[in-house]
């Protein structure tokens, strides 16, 4: 309980701040400075630990004070660039399909450890990409109907490619979609060699 004689008693709107409020007291230190924007940045969603260490870097946080809390929050779990890349793996493989080329780009960008992008993209099963590259494209071929073999194949096989497909893999799945669709595999032949 607090006493009369505390100066957070009875505190009206009038009396100065308190030293934890700005313009009171000390400057909170770059520690507490990183501490806070770590802290806000995790809320909205998982970042990886030089995702965190450059947005500290922009808000001209001293790097000694960034590596001390960085490495504190690594060590309570609340940086997991492990974590972070299996989810992300998991996540836009299903959400967007990219394939495991694609996705180790990413990852790489928000700078997680090569090691740990191997382990994440290397769960992602051969199988299961190859089901969603020709989920893909089932999606796409009905938008292709009317055009030109040539002029669908492009298309089928560049968005397979932006997405991150090996060459192989994207025109064997195409093939076989347009195959089964009813397109004949001789003439098919001229612009897809079998893979």
């Amino acid at each position: 309980m607090s006493h009369p004689s505390d100066p957070s008693h009875h505190r009206t709107d009038g009396d100065a701040p308190s030293p934890s409020r700005a313009g009171g007291g000390a400057p909170p230190s770059p520690e507490e400075q990183a501490r806070a924007i770590c802290l806000r940045l995790l809320t909205g969603s998982p970042r990886t630990r030089r995702q965190l260490a450059d947005a500290l870097a922009r808000r001209g946080i001293p790097a000694e004070a960034a590596e001390e809390v960085l490495s504190r929050f690594e060590d309570v779990g609340l940086i997991d660039d492990a974590a972070f890349a299996g989810a992300w793996v998991e996540s836009r493989h299903r959400g967007r399909g990219l394939a495991r080329r694609a996705l180790a780009r990413e990852l790489r960008t928000r700078g997680v450890d090569s090691a740990v992008v191997d382990e994440a993209v290397g769960r992602l099963d051969p199988e299961q990409e190859e089901r969603t590259a020709r989920e893909l494209v089932d999606r796409k071929l009905r938008s292709t109907r009317g055009l030109d073999r040539e002029k669908r194949l492009r298309r089928l096989a560049g968005m397979l490619a932006r997405k991150g497909y090996p060459e192989g893999l994207a025109l064997r799945v195409v093939r076989r979609a347009l195959e089964e669709e009813g397109d004949d595999p001789e003439l098919l032949e001229q612009y897809l060699p079998e893979v």
